[in-house]
Order: C-alpha cells, then sequence, then structure tokens
C-alpha cells in the first residue's frame, strides 16, 4: 500500500506527534509499504526522509507553541507532492490544526484517515475555521483518536467511526542499560519547555528536593521558552543540572539508560504521553501528574506514582519516595516495561493497516450510523 503521512508539526522540532509519524513511518516501510511523509520544517537543511512543505513558525494555542505552517503556497505543494506521490491512502496527523494535515486532507483524492492527538479543544481556532473543519470533517473516511481523553474532544465533530489506538513505541530501543538500583540516582524530564508542561514546577520540586540529596541531578531533555527559568537558578544548584536540550531520537535511550525516576508534570491538555511509555519502556518507574490523557497510560501504584497537577511539594515528595524506597522503585519499574509492550508497534501496526483497509473500502462521504 502507497500511504502518505501529514504531519501538522515542524519535522525538525521536538514533539510527541512527530516522533510517532517518524517512527509509523519506519515500522510501515518495514512491512513493505511505500510511505510518503509530509511536514514543515524550521530548517530545511535539517530534515530527514521527508517531503519538506514549507517553513514553520511558531504559532501559540492550547497553551503551548506549535510550529505549524499555515502558508497557500504550503497546501499547494501538499497537492502536487499528492499528485506526483498517488497514495492508497492519506493519514493525516492532528488535520484540526491549521497546518499541512488539514491540507493535505482538503486535497485528496483517495481515503484520509485521521488521527487525533490533542485533549484541547481550541475553542477560539475551531469557532474561526468552523466552516473548513467542517467541510474537512466530511472528507475524513476513518478516524483514530490516541486517548479516549482525545476521542471526547472530537467525537461530536467527525462523522467517520472512531477507533481508539494509542501512540506506538519501539520498546526494544529503550531495553538498555544497567539495573535501576545500580544506576545514579539522576530524575530524568524529556518534555518541550513550556508552561503547559509543567517545567517550572518540575524545577522547583527539584530545587527542594536537591537540598536533602546533595546526590541527585536533574537531567533535562528538551527545550522551549522554559530554558529561561534555568537561568534563574542559583549557580551551586545549577552544576546539578544536566541540560540536554533537544536531542536526536537515536540518542534518547542513552539518557534514559543513564536515569533512576522519570517526572511528568504537564498541567493539564494532555491526550496522551509518549514520553512516559518510553520511560516504562526503559524500565524507569514514572512520577506523573494526575491528568486525564496521563492516567489512561500509568496507573496510580501501579506503573508509577500520580500526584495532582501544579502540586511542586506533593511532585517532591513523590520522587523522594521512590529515591527512598529502592524496591518500589524497581517494581515499579519492572511492571511499567511490561506494560510498555501493549504500545509496542508490533501490536499496533496490524490494527493501523486495518484501518487502512477498512477506509479504502468505505464508500468516499459516508457518515457513520453512530
Amino acid at each position: 500500500m502507497r500511504v502518505a503521512l501529514a504531519c501538522p508539526y515542524a519535522w525538525d522540532a521536538f514533539g510527541g506527534v512527530q516522533t510517532h509519524v517518524r517512527e509509523l513511518a519506519i515500522a510501515l516501510r518495514a512491512c513493505g509499504h511505500e510511505v510518503l511523509v509530509l511536514a514543515p520544517a524550521r530548517r530545511p537543511e535539517a530534515v530527514h526522509s521527508l517531503r519538506p512543505v514549507g517553513r514553520a513558525i511558531g504559532v501559540r494555542f492550547g497553551g503551548s507553541v506549535a510550529p505549524i505552517c499555515a502558508s497557500p503556497a504550503s497546501a499547494r505543494r501538499i497537492e502536487c507532492a499528492l499528485r506526483e506521490f498517488r497514495p492508497d491512502v492519506v493519514h493525516a496527523h492532528e488535520p484540526f490544526a491549521p497546518s499541512t494535515a488539514l491540507f493535505a486532507a482538503l486535497a485528496s483524492r483517495v481515503p484520509v484517515v485521521a488521527t487525533f492527538h490533542s485533549f484541547d479543544p481550541h475553542a477560539r481556532v475551531r469557532h474561526t475555521l468552523r466552516p473548513l473543519l467542517r467541510r474537512l470533517s466530511r472528507s475524513i473516511d476513518a478516524g483514530i483518536a490516541v486517548s479516549n481523553a482525545a476521542r471526547a474532544v472530537i467525537a461530536d465533530e467527525v462523522d467517520a467511526p472512531i477507533s481508539v489506538l494509542p501512540n506506538g513505541v519501539d520498546p526494544a530501543r529503550f531495553a538498555g542499560g544497567s539495573p535501576l538500583g545500580l544506576r545514579p540516582p539522576n530524575v530524568l524530564w524529556v518534555h518541550r519547555l513550556d508552561p503547559r508542561k509543567g517545567f517550572p514546577i518540575a524545577l522547583d520540586a527539584f530545587l527542594g528536593l536537591a537540598e536533602a540529596h546533595p546526590e541527585v541531578r536533574l537531567v533535562v531533555v528538551g527545550d522551549g521558552p522554559g530554558r529561561s527559568f534555568l537561568r534563574r537558578v542559583a549557580p551551586v544548584a545549577r552544576t546539578r543540572i544536566d541540560f540536554a536540550a533537544a536531542v536526536p531520537d537515536r540518542t534518547l535511550p542513552a539518557h534514559h539508560a543513564r536515569c533512576r525516576i522519570f517526572v511528568a508534570a504537564a498541567t493539564g491538555r494532555e491526550s496522551f504521553g509518549i514520553s512516559l511509555v518510553e520511560a516504562m519502556a526503559a524500565g524507569l518507574p514514572v512520577v506523573a501528574t494526575n491528568i486525564p490523557g496521563y492516567r489512561e497510560i500509568v496507573r496510580d501504584g501501579v506503573e508509577g506514582l500520580l500526584v495532582p497537577p501544579g502540586d511542586a511539594g506533593a511532585l517532591r515528595a513523590a520522587v523522594t519516595r521512590l529515591l527512598e524506597d529502592t524496591d518500589l522503585a524497581a517494581t515499579l519499574g519492572a511492571r511499567g516495561r511490561a506494560r510498555a509492550e501493549r504500545f509496542s508497534w508490533n501490536r499496533l501496526l496490524p490494527r493501523i493497516e486495518r484501518i487502512y483497509e477498512r477506509a479504502t473500502r468505505r464508500p468516499r462521504g459516508a457518515t457513520s450510523a453512530a
């Protein structure tokens, strides 16, 4: 099958949607499918294995900054690319964002499968673009929501059947490293550095933790406007923060392998958490905020500890508990590694292929019986 994957966010930016599309492309190709990836970019010279369709710019919505490309010139490039590639199906990711996936879905002359990654209703954006989004909805032949939280947001706006199918990972990539108890007491952060992801809260929690645990270090992987908070940290405490910025996917497992605990402090609007699944695949116990998208992945007291969002003290207490109770940390880590297998591409890809096949058999413009 010839599959065109459309990613709305800059391919060379740090983000879970980009990671998911990149790994989906790899998995599809490994199964013999021909794949074309369409995405904007911030630095065209830095992209790899795709057709760049325009330069991305940062746009604020949903409590974050999204690197998208909404230019008419990009829409024309996408239409030309699809005409040349002649796909059997177009898989548009986050098509309600005014960027590449929306343009690809509207331009498609073949069945469209749409994956919805967001838990933020984007009320203002949707109100502005409502006529366009209604037209887009009629062009979608099958929908995928990455969680029940994501499905709840778009269930009333998409006529096609919607399957709940989580983001995928390759657990084998993260399987290395020494046993958890032999690793240094490093705490790992792998997210964008913006307020919605809760980086200031995680940083506050670490600084309080550092006073009582002088051996603990914070490893920060990611970039964004929250980088400015690092400059406000006292010089002595700053020496205990390893700032790796945004790293290539291939080097990410090495950071997991040198850490003992993973933290996720998002304040809300998260439909999923691919970084949480990667951490579980690496055998790390997870301390995360108790928000809808996260608690579909990590179960409190089973694979990790969930704390109230926005509460640095609760986050600090949970991390401290795992540092001091190594048996609990090892138990949660082992359970997390087992649970991560549920999100492996070996399990998910056959389900995606079946959705592609059903979409190609569905009469175009049909509505869901639901």
